[in-house]
């Protein structure tokens, strides 16, 4: 039997639609070599288990019986694979034509990097900033706030997303998105997996982060082409997630960033960031409650 290349691995929670399209575009255009796809399900109640056994029985299906979270489901699904690489994916995403193709071979020609993020594109097809620098203070209070609407051309939230740059040529970044995130097994295996401290949010960050570390480099390569509907299950959980992303956060600063952080300043990042997570929780409940009104 010849060796498995590739292990497409993906965490679902009742994304049973877009999970159809993900799997049926990787199908559309599968690879030349050998490859599998793992799929880990969080305990779907919209019928994804069912829609798996139907319509893809070739799919390697790991069924959980409580929600693990992205980065447990994932070093789960990981522990069962078999590929020398793992292209970690989103159920919202649809691999066109030749990605995997191409992201298998940019691999083999470098030894070197053990993380590549493909170009991601709205479905629309305009571009989604899929790699970034790591955070930082500055790009927090401007991301996605009000300050930032202020201010939307500010120089801390176009360093962070890169926006001064076109994304259409090869660079090595700081990280990329797990929407779409290729690494080889080895080194996912090294670094221990995703952390799952991390239920979800900021797991691609982290694992980036301790990749550099280890003087691994992390590749942004636009020739290999995902198209990304984000939040396609979160949004279902809008003000969940909002708690879990900004906890995910103050989880990263506090594993990576709080020992350089003079002792004064570092209670003042749990407050902004709480403040920050307020701001948005209060703006869905305007929203909520002003939906009656727009009907």
């Amino acid at each position: 039997m010849s060796e498995v290349m590739l292990t497409v691995q993906i965490v679902n929670w009742n994304a049973r639609e877009p999970l159809r399209a993900a799997l049926r575009s990787i199908m559309a255009h599968p690879p030349l070599y050998e490859y599998e796809i793992i799929v880990l399900d969080n305990a779907s109640s919209d019928g994804s288990v069912q829609m798996l056994e139907k319509e893809f029985p070739e799919v390697k299906l790991i069924v959980s019986e409580r929600n693990l979270g992205f980065s447990k489901g994932h070093n789960l699904a990981a522990r069962a694979a078999q590929g020398k690489y793992l292209f970690i994916l989103n159920p919202d995403t649809e691999v066109l034509p030749g990605a995997l193709e191409a992201l298998v071979a940019y691999a083999e020609r470098h030894p070197e990097v053990a993380i590549i993020g493909p170009k991601i594109l709205n479905p629309d097809g305009s571009l989604q900033y899929s790699c970034r620098r790591f955070p930082n203070p500055a790009a927090a209070l401007f991301r996605n706030t009000p300050l930032g609407k202020l201010f939307p051309n500010n120089p801390y939230t176009r360093e962070y997303l890169m926006t001064d740059w076109d994304h259409n040529s090869i660079r090595e970044v700081d990280w990329v998105s797990g929407a779409a995130l290729f690494i080889r097994r080895e080194v996912y295996k090294q670094l221990g997996g995703f952390d799952e401290q991390f239920f979800m949010y900021c797991e691609d960050t982290d694992l980036c982060y301790r990749a550099r570390q280890a003087g691994y480099k992390v590749i942004y390569y636009p020739e290999p082409k995902i198209k990304h509907a984000i939040g396609r299950s979160t949004d279902l959980v809008a003000n969940r997630m909002i708690i879990t992303f900004h906890r995910s956060m103050y989880l990263f600063y506090k594993k990576h960033y709080a020992r350089r952080t003079l002792v004064l300043l570092r209670p003042l990042v749990p407050l902004g960031l709480a403040l920050r997570a307020s701001l948005f929780l209060l703006k869905n409940y305007k929203d909520a409650l002003m939906r009656p009104l727009r009907r």
